[in-house]
């Protein structure tokens, strides 16, 4: 449970190009054997979701686990998620590709068709609704609230105490 004072001699023995790059295959392009991967995510849609296993998992200075035991764990959570979300995407990518086109074909139709017509009629009949509204309030609320006010401003209400 105490700090452990082994060493760590690891290395990593690939260049940055070739550990970044992703696992597509190689497309030689200008004769350029990697290629940077498009950008999928130019808006940060997803920003909430780009962790890596020390978001996740944490060691404080007090409490570690042999070197070893980090580095397979670190090792094991990273292939796992990645076999996972790979097997997902093919399993789920298509279908759900073809359903969010779906609705969000119907939503866009609904909203270009239906709901912004809608508004814009209103909103060039709100004028006269307006001034037929302020009318009304005219005749029949502002009388009443008056003669309500006036009856109810000549109460007044003592304290006394016992």
């Amino acid at each position: 449970m105490g700090l452990e004072k082994e060493k760590s001699d690891t290395s990593i023995i690939m260049d940055e190009d070739e550990f970044n790059r992703s696992i597509e295959p190689i497309l030689s392009k200008k004769g350029k054997v990697y290629t940077t991967a498009p950008d999928r995510d130019p808006n940060d849609i997803n920003a909430h979701l780009k962790f890596g296993f020390e978001d996740v998992i944490a060691e404080p200075i007090s409490t570690h686990s042999f070197d070893r035991v980090w580095i397979g764990s670190h090792a094991a959570f990273e292939l796992v998620k990645f076999i996972f979300y790979r097997l997902l995407t093919t399993l789920l990518a298509v279908p759900m590709a073809f359903i969010l086109g779906l609705v969000f074909g119907v939503l866009s139709c609904i909203h270009i068709w239906l709901v912004m017509p809608v508004i814009h009629s209103f909103m060039m009949l709100l004028p006269t609704f307006q001034i037929v509204w302020r009318s009304l309030t005219d005749v029949f609320v502002v009388p009443l609230s008056q003669s309500i006010g006036k009856s109810l401003s000549s109460i007044h209400v003592e304290i006394t105490g016992n």
